[in-house]
């Protein structure tokens, strides 16, 4: 039986003309888990990460934290979804900035619905694949990770991702699979125990590495 580490990425650039890339908390973030997963004495016989940049910005600073010396597996299906396209599919008219909390509130209210029909099958968002595509990129990596592995295994990747292989694995319905994903912190650990036939969920959106008075101002959603 093997454990699987599931990290959504340290904190992005939300409200930034580019929100691919890690803020400087979402770097302290990242730093901070490895220096965790060093101090509990984990060991990964494999890494595999999306292919984008706040992705690998995360796994520099778990490595660095770390001490680590692995190459990451880049895995597309890792990747997520795109908000903007799925808000556009159901909100095409140009957004005003998400700068005040109504705004932020807002954004995430159209975030949800747009989520909820793409996932039941009602729209299809520009340059997206279909939910099912989607759903099939996220599996393909569990499944290489109990075909592969045997011991510890860290995948990063983002809350769409995330949420939807712990959807998969407990069979929910989208819109329950959406609230997971809304809970999601940054670089939050959920954990799997693997067989070669199955992965069973053993803890979800964790901060252990977070805990401490000096940490709370660390703990951010996005």
């Amino acid at each position: 039986m093997g454990n699987l580490y599931l990290v959504r990425h340290g904190q992005a650039s939300f409200g930034a003309a580019d929100y691919d890339k890690l803020s400087e908390l979402g770097h302290r973030q990242s730093v901070r888990l490895g220096e965790y997963f060093a101090a509990k004495g984990l060991v990964f016989d494999a890494v595999l990460t999306g292919t984008l940049k706040r992705h690998a910005e995360t796994w520099a600073g778990i490595k660095q934290g770390a001490g680590l010396d692995l190459q990451p597996e880049l895995w597309p299906g890792l990747n997520e979804f795109d908000s903007a396209a799925v808000i556009g599919a159901i909100h095409p008219e140009p957004l005003a900035p998400t700068d005040t909390p109504e705004m932020y509130k807002y954004h995430f209210r159209l975030l949800r619905d747009g989520l909820t029909q793409w996932m039941n099958g009602v729209v299809s968002p520009k340059g997206m694949p279909s939910y099912r595509d989607f759903v099939q990129g996220v599996t393909s990596a569990l499944d290489h990770v109990r075909k592969q592995h045997t011991g510890n295994v860290l995948i990063v990747s983002s809350g769409g991702p995330i949420s939807t292989a712990i959807g998969h694995i407990l069979g929910t319905v989208p819109e329950k699979t959406i609230e997971l994903n809304m809970q999601i912190r940054n670089s939050a650990v959920t954990e799997f125990l693997f067989t070669p036939k199955r992965h069973l969920l053993l803890t979800f959106n964790s901060l252990a590495h977070l805990d401490g008075a000096e940490y709370a101002p660390w703990i951010t959603y996005s």
